[in-house]
């Protein structure tokens, strides 16, 4: 998920954290809270109404409402444009803050005096819109409960709701009503829009500052590096679609039919290994053994001396003494020798037990000699 067509979103989310931290630093957070007395009725600080706004208090909140802002603010920015989630951001500001002063009045002798700063108002009326635009994806069941992948962020704001009683909890209800009344549409205030200059010149100057909102792309494969340690040039990355296939570009042709075509089952090393013994090639049938093998061949077994092939029957094999019980015996007495030195150095692989069960069929079977 990525800010893509939704910069306001980002924008807001950018300054909220500039604010708060800057707020933070400073040491003014006492600023930034309403609180109806003494601020309001007795000092007529009536600037705290629009600017507990524009930060938070508490690195808690900042972060809880960063999470509630990424999830469901880029969603409802892409629902509606960003000309119009801007407007609906101004709008639900105004009001918020108007029944916010209006709940102080009313509940003040019922214990509610304090409003925790920043923008909470705001950030449950994109909730609220965001509950009625946009649907669940996939439901779920945790010890029988059903939950949807909304589940987490109405707990997220729960938790924001409940961190500053009943501060909090007023506000995330002003925020909510805020939003219901902007969905009902009451005084055609759906329909306002901001004005063309503040566009203009959020477009040119403000969308600048907050970079590229296009996600990252990734490719999926991973090129090695050129002998000189630097690429020729910027490599392609791969296209995954779920189209129907189509015919091949000529391009790709032509690199397919120059690939070489390997043999099959060429990949196993094992079979690769015991055709490399026994001199055979898939392709090829059997292949003749070079003086360097039979050199080894006739060191390990130097009573067996070159001549007929060991199928032969007795009668025409060349040189005496060989026959298959000669071979049989040798396959034996290697399969020992192998075992001894697979026991001897620790391994106890399948691995190996499946390659000497290879050598030694191959050289009870399909030995010539």
């Amino acid at each position: 998920m990525s800010f893509e067509y939704a910069p306001v979103c980002k924008g807001l989310m950018v300054s909220l954290a500039i604010s708060s931290l800057l707020v933070g630093v400073f040491d003014v957070k006492h600023y930034f809270h309403l609180q109806l007395v003494p601020h309001i009725s007795r000092y007529y600080q009536y600037w705290r109404l629009p600017t507990h706004h524009l930060a938070f208090s508490s690195s808690g909140d900042l972060f809880i409402a960063e999470l509630i802002l990424f999830n469901i603010g880029v969603q409802v920015e892409r629902q509606f444009g960003s000309l119009k989630f801007a407007s609906f951001a101004v709008i639900s500001a105004i009001l918020s803050t108007a029944l916010e002063f209006l709940t102080l009045l009313l509940f003040h002798r019922a214990g509610l005096n304090h409003i925790p700063a920043g923008p909470a108002t705001l950030i449950f009326s994109i909730l609220y819109q965001h509950a009625r635009i946009v649907p669940s994806a996939y439901d779920f069941r945790i010890f029988g409960l059903p939950l949807t992948n909304k589940s987490f962020t109405y707990l997220f704001a729960l938790q924001l709701a409940l961190s500053h009683l009943p501060g909090s909890l007023a506000a995330a209800m002003v925020g909510i009503l805020t939003g219901q009344i902007y969905r009902s549409d009451i005084t055609a205030i759906k329909s306002y829009r901001l004005p063309p200059g503040t566009v203009s010149f959020a477009q040119n100057y403000l969308f600048p500052l907050l970079g590229s909102l296009r996600a990252a792309r990734r490719s999926n494969r991973a090129y090695p590096d050129a002998a000189g340690g630097s690429n020729n040039g910027p490599l392609e990355d791969e296209v995954i679609t779920t189209a129907r296939p189509t015919s091949m570009p000529p391009r790709n042709r032509q690199q397919q039919q120059q690939q070489p075509q390997q043999p099959e089952g060429s990949g196993s090393v094992v079979r690769e290994w015991v055709q490399g013994i026994t001199g055979r090639s898939p392709a090829a049938g059997v292949r003749i053994p070079t003086e360097a093998e039979i050199g080894q061949l006739t060191t390990m077994f130097p009573g067996i001396r070159r001549g007929g092939s060991c199928r032969d029957p007795p009668t025409q094999c060349q040189y005496r003494g060989c026959g298959r019980d000669t071979l049989e015996f040798a396959a034996i007495i290697f399969g020992v020798f192998l075992a001894c030195c697979i026991g001897c150095s620790g391994v106890a692989s399948s691995r190996l037990v499946t390659v000497s069960s290879l050598v030694l069929a191959v050289l009870v079977f399909d030995v010539d000699v």
